[in-house]
């Protein structure tokens, strides 16, 4: 009789191991091994569901590439993502916390996708009716959309083997289970093995398969991040609940860029893509404040301006206290040391705190001057002015180093209504200066503050 199997998995990046350690091997991360028990497969069944045929080793140069068939979804932001549509044949992962809008995005899609094409959404939180009333508040009523209530993997196989759809739609992967593991659904491994034989059903039938992970309340992934050496691209839905807008970020792609972004606003319709995304990243924004400066970062191949906050306070401990949303945090400190080194701010005398407005978080070098603005404009109280923006990267000796894809970034500053920006000094001679806006090309972060205020 076979015996159980016990193993340990990290919730953070789903390395596994036979026995429990403190530090997970493969990142790092501290008490994030948790014990699965996998059980034997129950005599008489097979270990996987048949899907597929068998295949033959061929040479590679008689293999027949052909050209990469992408078809759009019919939203512009998620075929960004996605590096300019669905690719027929590919797993796609849809991740995200409970309630960010994983689903809607999916069945919004389904009116654009039965064009010319069948669509089967699978189902195993909602019924058939629960569907059709989302669908009726979504407006989505295509002809070729198929739904089906189930969470038995063989059973949504067989229904995909009769019907011959072009694209299936799973919601969610933590639902389904396959009757030849004993585990419970929603477990490690029946996760792999649903995933699985959904990724020999894809390969083989040349189906474009969206599946959709669920993460919990505390941001663990444990579920979907096993599963993405699996799939072709991985998608994650970000957003503050508190708000009505969605970052929609690739985290793998296989046919695409992974530096693209789209973003949506839940509405009471569903999700209503948002083309301009600087704009809603700016509204609201105070005038004639100190502490605020604005940034042009690139998500991809798209310039995005962001409003970056600071405040500076006097400190009443010993240690002052350093924190920062939507910019790393030890970049931060990095910068507040170069500044009280370079610039002369005694900022150990003082609490920094900083605060990237909309949910966005800036990790490319380019955020690293309108931070140190802000900074310094609460330090001194005094106030940027509003139609002023900073793009560079700050060195440790203080000086203001170029970034990538200028001309974009200046083109979208000046599109936006900005009259003025400050730019590193090197590297910007052969810059193509849009009209009506004024450049200021600094040296090192003294020049910088000195200009700005």
């Amino acid at each position: 009789m076979a015996k159980t199997k016990t193993v340990f998995f990290c919730t953070d990046c789903g390395y596994e191991t036979p026995k429990w350690m403190g530090r997970c091997p493969g990142c790092g991360a501290y008490n994030t091994m948790q014990e699965h028990i996998e059980k034997p497969v129950a005599p008489g069944r097979a270990k996987s569901a048949p899907v597929g045929i068998s295949r033959r080793p061929q040479r590679l140069c008689q293999v027949d590439s052909g050209d990469e068939l992408r078809f759009s979804t019919g939203m512009g932001e998620l075929n960004r993502v996605l590096g300019g549509g669905a690719v027929a044949g590919s797993l796609v992962l849809v991740g995200g916390a409970p309630g960010i809008g994983k689903s809607t995005l999916l069945l919004q899609i389904c009116n654009s996708l039965c064009q010319g094409r069948s669509v089967l959404y699978v189902s195993g939180e909602e019924s058939e009716r629960q569907l059709k009333l989302r669908a009726e508040r979504l407006q989505v009523n295509p002809d070729g959309l198929y739904i089906l209530s189930e969470t038995r993997l063989t059973d949504i196989l067989e229904a995909v083997q009769e019907l011959k759809p072009d694209i299936l739609i799973v919601d969610s992967i933590q639902t389904l289970y396959n009757d030849a593991n004993e585990s419970a659904p929603g477990s490690i491994s029946q996760v792999k093995d649903c995933t699985m034989a959904l990724l020999q059903l894809s390969k083989s039938e040349g189906l474009t398969v969206f599946v959709v992970g669920h993460i919990n309340k505390d941001g663990n992934i444990a579920g979907p991040k096993v599963l993405e050496h699996m799939v072709d691209c991985v998608m994650y839905f970000e957003g503050d609940p508190n708000t009505s807008y969605r970052l929609l970020r690739a985290a793998k792609n296989r046919f695409g860029s992974t530096n693209e972004i789209g973003v949506f606003e839940m509405v009471d319709s569903g999700l209503k893509e948002v083309p301009n995304p600087s704009q809603m990243l700016l509204e609201g924004r105070p005038q004639g404040a100190s502490g605020t400066c604005v940034a042009c970062v690139m998500e991809g191949t798209r310039p995005i301006l962001a409003e970056v906050q600071a405040l500076v306070t006097k400190t009443s401990f010993n240690v002052p206290r350093r924190a920062a949303d939507g910019f790393d945090f030890n970049r931060a400190v990095l910068l507040m040391a170069v500044m009280e080194k370079r610039a002369g701010l005694q900022l150990n005398l003082f609490d920094a705190y900083i605060n990237v407005i909309g949910g966005l978080r800036l990790d490319e070098p380019g955020a690293d001057l309108p931070v140190a603005l802000a900074v310094a404009s609460s330090y001194r109280d005094s106030a940027i002015s509003d139609d002023l923006a900073a793009i560079g990267e700050v060195g440790l000796t203080g000086e203001i180093r170029a970034v990538s894809q200028m001309s974009q970034r200046l083109a979208e500053v000046a599109r936006l209504g900005f009259t003025k920006v400050i730019i590193p000094k090197y590297g910007s001679d052969k810059l193509e200066i849009p009209a009506g806006l004024t450049v200021y090309r600094v040296r090192n972060i003294r020049e910088a503050i000195e200009v700005a205020m």
